[in-house]
């Protein structure tokens, strides 16, 4: 590559991420100033394409109580491409694996530049009362979901326990 296209690619980087960050601190002032009960994102430090969200389970579902931490990482094409979503809590779930992967339609080939982190997290957050067990990465949750005590009892033993063990280990 010459040095004029090197230069010129530079510059289109630049000012892609320029574009993606303007958008990122729109969406950042969205959340602030209308945010939506339960969830919650900010910058994890200086970094703007790396975020810690927050979502509180749903009220009347078994995820009622419990908080998760997730990290987002977007990408320099942002929003036309979906950013990278995982639970950093650990997550007992039909549709999140032992990694913190999700498998949400919205965060693949359903994807759209009309979705912001808002609604993306909203998703999320619907997505822990109403699994698609249609596609369960957790096969274990998934088969367990049907039995809705025996699921929450499991739930929560094992949300505590990663809790005592995050506590232990900062």
């Amino acid at each position: 590559m010459s040095q004029m296209a090197t230069a010129a690619a530079a510059a289109t980087g630049r000012k892609e991420n320029h574009s993606v960050s303007k958008r990122l601190q729109h969406e950042l002032m969205t959340l602030m100033m209308n945010g939506s009960k339960g969830i919650s994102a900010f910058p994890d430090g200086d970094n703007l394409f790396k975020w810690i969200g927050t979502i509180e389970g749903p009220d009347e579902t078994v995820y009622s109580g419990l908080t998760y931490k997730l990290s987002l990482e977007f990408p320099c094409d942002y929003p036309y491409t979906a950013p990278t979503v995982k639970f950093v809590t650990d997550c007992f779930h039909p549709n999140v694996d032992k990694f913190g992967n999700i498998c949400l339609d919205i965060l693949k080939e359903k994807w759209s530049s009309a979705y912001d982190i808002k609604s993306l997290l909203m998703s999320i957050q619907s997505l822990l009362g109403e699994p698609n067990n249609e596609s369960p990465l957790n096969t274990h949750a998934a088969e367990l979901w049907s039995q809705k005590e025996a699921y929450r009892k499991y739930l929560h033993e094992k949300y505590a326990k990663s809790q005592s063990s995050d506590t232990k280990s900062q």
